[in-house]
């Protein structure tokens, strides 16, 4: 049985002085086999991570661990406790407006300097010189700000320290009412089939402040960086694995612990095929997958306020000219047309929709696949 040890981050402080703490489960490794970090909960209503990271230790306990793997539930307590009514909000910081999962950090004019210093070394060498410095800038951040940090600033970084210390790491979130997807960078896309997850978003490597980007854009844009020199230094190499993703479980503001099992066995095969643990448990399941590049993933806005009837199906291709969904306009009833059938003049794969049936004129609607393909 595997010891799996506690730790309680400090985050920040509420206004009473009363602590933010964050739950930190590790479980250590071999120093020489690759390590993982999963977090879940960044956004307040997106809680099914915590369900996959409580299955996730429960088979971790008795499964050969070859790295370290580190799991942060309740990732963000202040977004965790944002309530208005029965509802969760916690997408956005109350107080400045900003995405907390839009607030991690990554300066590129760090690339160039450091890739002109390690000419010459061996490329283990520059591995560990390269996460050394990447931790290394943002406890920069954390400890030698003149102007102090915003508490999601202060949070993300504190999270993201910890992530930089592992060679994969697993951001999990869910969306308003939604399938399951994947965002993975665009050279990992042959790792996507490892988990039993049918739709993937593939991503540039263009930093806009989410965790994923966070962790994976510094290690290509190394790898291109060495590229203008001549200089191979491939991280999609099995001496230099480095791969991160945010994994969307499905719907926010509801757990499934029997869904989360599923979801726990999918990070497995995932976890199995990169060698951080090892058994022959798990598989990836047989399923269409379809890919579709970021840039083709187009949100659909509403053309008149009204109550919707969702009617596409997640996940499965909607031919053009079919209805997403209907709007029922009451105030029109007797002197007008009352429902209003929606659709697209293309080809699309619906992935997920707004969480209410009462929408404004220009409320994001859907969020599509087009231009998607199988692989």
């Amino acid at each position: 049985m595997n010891e799996i040890k506690k730790e309680v981050m400090h985050v920040g402080e509420m206004a009473s002085g009363a602590a933010l703490t964050v739950p930190v489960y590790r479980i250590k490794g071999r120093t020489d086999a690759p390590s993982v970090y999963i977090q879940a909960n960044m956004h307040g209503a997106e809680v099914q991570g915590n369900a996959v990271i409580f299955q996730l230790l429960e088979l971790l306990t008795n499964t050969k661990i070859n790295g370290d793997i580190t799991l942060v539930p309740y990732a963000n307590p202040v977004g965790c406790n944002h309530k208005n009514g029965e509802y969760t909000l916690g997408r956005f910081d109350p107080i400045t407006g900003v995405n907390w999962n839009r607030m991690y950090h990554f300066d590129e004019s760090i690339i160039k300097p450091f890739v002109r210093e390690c000419i010459g070394k061996t490329n283990p060498v520059i591995e560990a010189n390269f996460k050394k410095l990447m931790i290394e800038s943002i406890e920069e951040k954390l400890n030698h700000n003149i102007y102090g940090l915003t508490t999601g600033q202060r949070i993300a970084y504190q999270l993201q320290r910890l992530a930089h210390q592992a060679d994969y790491v697993l951001d999990l979130h869910t969306g308003p009412i939604s399938s399951k997807h994947l965002y993975c960078p665009e050279y990992a896309q042959e790792s996507a089939q490892y988990f039993d997850i049918p739709h993937t978003l593939l991503i540039p490597n263009d930093f806009d402040g989410a965790l994923d980007e966070a962790t994976f854009c510094p290690w290509w844009s190394l790898q291109d960086a060495f590229a203008e020199l001549g200089i191979e230094f491939s991280i999609s190499s099995a001496s230099i694995n480095k791969e991160s993703f945010t994994v969307e479980l499905g719907s926010q503001e509801q757990i499934d612990l029997d869904v989360a099992l599923e979801d726990a066995k999918s990070i497995m095969n995932y976890l199995q095929h990169k060698n951080v643990i090892t058994t022959t448990g798990y598989l990836p399941k047989t399923m269409t997958r379809y890919g579709c590049y970021l840039k083709n993933y187009k949100a659909f806005y509403s053309p008149m306020g009204g109550m919707v009837d969702y009617l596409a199906e997640f996940g499965q291709p909607l031919a053009a000219g079919e209805p997403l969904a209907r709007i029922l306009r009451m105030d029109n009833y007797g002197d007008g047309d009352p429902l209003h059938y929606i659709s697209l003049d293309k080809k699309v794969i619906p992935i997920l929709h707004f969480a209410s049936a009462s929408v404004n004129q220009g409320t994001e609607l859907y969020k599509v696949f087009s231009e998607y393909f199988e692989f």
